[in-house]
C-alpha cells in the first residue's frame, strides 16, 4: 500500500492576529534539519519553503489581549476554531494534515477539540523561529516599524494584566520579606562577628560574657572605653544586660581585664558599627513582626499549620501562593531540596533520595524520632497542601482549617510515640467547616449591626435637621432641596443639549 503524504501547516500567533502557513516538502524538511537552520536567515530561500495560507487580524486591542491570554495558557479561542476551520483542508486517506504549534499544550487541546494532529518537535522550532524574523515580509501590509509597534503595545498589555493581583492576597510581598529577613540575618551575624574581633581587641573577656550579637552590641555601646567606666553608668548597664549578676561580672571583668587600650578614632568607628547592629536588629523585629501580620491576611491556615516564617519560605521558592497550591504534595516535600534529589536520581539508586526539603525546619518534623521523620514530612506536606489550597481558592479568610490541620498533624506525631489512633481526615474537615460557617455568620451579623448604627445615625442627623420646635415635620427644607435638584438637572440638561448641539457644528464645518 502506498503511504499517504503528510501536509504540515504551521501556525503562527502574531500580536496582530493569527497566521497559518504551509510548509513545502515536508519530509524532505524534516529530515534535514540543518538545511531549514541555514534558510531562516535568507528570505528568498526561506519562501521557497514557506507559504502564507490564510491571516486573521484581531478586531481591537481588548480581543488581542483576550486571544494572547488564552494562547498562553492553552485554551482554545472562538477565533481560533473558526480561523482554523475555514483555512485548513480536513485530512484523508491519501493526505494527512499535520499543525505545527509553538506550545505543546495548545497541540493537545486543538487535537482534543478539532481532532488535527498537532506536532511541536522536529523541524517546527526552527520554521516558527524563520517566520517569526520574517513575518512582516510574508504578510502584506507589514513593515517593521507596524509589527513592531503592535508587538509593543500588545506585550505592554500583556504584562500589565499577569502584574494586576488581588490587594487581599499579596504573596509577593511575602516573598519579598522573607527574602529581606534571611539577608538581615547574615548581615546581622556578620557585623557581629567583626564588632566581637575589633572590640575584642580592647575587652576581650566580654565574649563569655555576653555570647548574644545583640545584647553584646549594646553592652559594648554602653562601656565604650573600659578604663573610663565608672559605677554611675551602672544602671545604664543593667538596661542593657537586664541582669544583675551578669552586670556585676561584667564590671568584675572590666576591673581584671586584659585586652588593650583603645584609640579615641577606633572606639567612635566601633560604636557607629555597634549602632548599626542594633539598628538592624531592631529593624529586623520589625520585619517579623509584618511579615506575621502579611501572612495571617494572606495565608492564615497555612501560617497556623507551619508557623509564619517556614509558610512564607515554602510560598517564596514555589513563586506565589497560587503555583504552591497547584504543586502536589510530594513536591511540597521536597521544596529547598533539588540539589539532593538529582544527585540521587543521577547516582541511579546509589544514594536515597531526600525525604524532606524546607519542611525540615518545621517543629514536627524536629519532634519526630530518626525513623519517623519522613513518614511525618510525608503527611506535614499533604496537610500543607491542603491548607494553601484553601487559602489560595477558598472565598472565606479564617484560620478554622489551619487549626484542624494542626491538631490533624499532632495526633498523628502522638500516633506514631504512642500509637495512640487519630481523628478521621472527613471528620476533623468537616468540624472545620461548620467552625468557618460559624466564623462567617458571626462576621456578617457584625457588618449588618454596623450597617445599621450607620443608618440609625444618619436618621437621627436628619430629624434634627428637618424637624420644628414643636416636633412637626418642616416641609420647607425638603421643598427647597427638591427645588434645587430639579434646577441642577434642568442645567445638566441644558449643558449636555448645548454639548450635542456644538458637536454637531463641528461635525458640519
Amino acid at each position: 500500500m502506498v503511504s499517504p503524504l503528510q501536509k504540515l501547516f504551521v501556525l503562527y500567533e502574531h500580536a496582530a492576529g493569527y497566521s497559518l502557513f504551509r510548509v513545502k516538502e515536508f519530509e524532505e524538511i524534516g529530515m534535514l534539519l540543518p538545511q531549514v537552520k541555514e534558510t531562516v536567515k535568507d528570505l528568498l530561500r526561506f519562501r521557497s519553503v514557506v507559504t502564507l495560507v490564510g491571516f486573521a487580524p484581531f478586531k481591537t486591542a481588548v480581543a488581542a489581549l483576550e486571544n494572547i491570554n488564552s494562547i498562553s495558557e492553552g485554551i482554545i479561542t472562538e477565533d481560533l476554531k473558526i480561523f482554523l476551520d475555514s483555512c485548513l483542508p480536513e485530512s484523508t486517506k491519501q493526505e494527512i494534515v499535520i499543525l505545527g504549534v509553538a506550545d505543546p499544550k495548545l497541540g493537545v487541546n486543538i487535537n482534543e477539540a478539532l481532532g488535527i494532529k498537532c506536532d511541536h518537535l522536529n523541524a517546527v522550532p526552527e520554521i516558527i523561529r524563520g517566520i517569526r524574523f520574517h513575518f512582516h515580509n510574508l504578510v502584506k501590509g507589514f513593515t517593521p516599524q507596524t509589527s513592531t509597534v503592535s508587538q509593543l503595545g500588545l506585550g505592554h498589555s500583556y504584562s500589565r494584566a499577569k502584574v494586576k493581583f488581588n490587594v487581599n492576597r499579596v504573596d509577593n510581598m511575602i516573598i519579598q520579606s522573607i527574602s529581606l529577613l534571611d539577608q538581615l540575618d547574615k548581615d546581622i551575624n556578620t557585623f557581629s562577628m567583626r564588632l566581637r574581633e575589633w572590640y575584642g581587641y580592647h575587652f576581650p573577656e566580654l565574649v563569655k560574657i555576653v555570647p548574644e550579637n545583640y545584647m553584646y552590641a549594646k553592652v559594648a555601646l554602653v562601656i565604650k572605653n573600659k578604663k573610663e567606666f565608672t559605677e554611675e553608668n551602672m544602671g545604664a548597664l543593667e538596661n542593657a544586660v537586664m541582669d544583675l549578676a551578669k552586670a556585676q561580672a561584667i564590671v568584675n571583668a572590666i576591673k581584671s581585664s586584659m585586652g588593650m587600650d583603645i584609640s579615641p578614632v577606633d572606639l567612635m568607628n566601633a560604636e557607629i558599627f555597634a549602632e548599626r547592629i542594633i539598628a538592624l536588629t531592631d529593624y529586623r523585629r520589625k520585619m517579623s513582626s509584618y511579615l506575621e501580620s502579611k501572612m495571617s491576611s494572606v495565608a492564615p491556615n497555612l501560617a497556623t499549620l507551619i508557623g509564619d516564617q517556614v509558610g512564607a519560605r515554602l510560598i517564596a521558592h514555589a513563586g506565589s501562593l497560587t503555583k504552591l497550591a497547584k504543586a502536589p504534595s510530594s513536591t511540597l516535600q521536597i521544596l529547598g531540596a533539588e540539589k539532593a534529589l538529582f544527585r540521587a536520581l543521577k547516582s541511579r539508586g546509589k544514594s536515597n533520595t531526600p525525604k524532606y526539603g524546607l519542611l525540615f525546619h518545621s517543629t514536627f518534623i524536629g519532634r519526630a524520632i530518626a525513623k519517623d521523620k519522613g513518614r511525618m514530612a510525608r503527611f506535614l506536606a499533604n496537610k500543607c497542601s491542603i491548607a494553601s489550597r484553601f487559602d489560595c481558592f477558598a472565598d472565606s479568610r479564617t484560620n478554622a482549617i489551619g487549626k484542624k490541620l494542626r491538631e490533624q498533624t499532632e495526633d498523628r506525631l502522638a500516633f506514631f510515640s504512642s500509637g495512640k489512633e487519630p481523628k478521621k481526615n472527613i471528620d476533623a474537615m468537616r468540624e472545620a467547616l461548620e467552625e468557618t460557617r460559624q466564623i462567617l455568620a458571626e462576621q456578617t451579623a457584625i457588618k449588618k449591626k454596623s450597617g445599621k448604627r450607620k443608618r440609625s445615625k444618619v436618621l437621627e442627623n436628619g430629624e434634627e435637621n428637618g424637624h420644628g420646635a414643636n416636633g412637626e415635620a418642616d416641609t420647607s427644607l425638603q421643598k427647597k432641596k427638591k427645588k434645587k435638584n430639579k434646577e441642577t438637572y434642568c442645567v445638566s440638561n441644558q449643558n449636555t443639549d448645548l454639548r450635542l448641539v456644538l458637536h454637531a457644528h463641528a461635525l458640519r464645518n
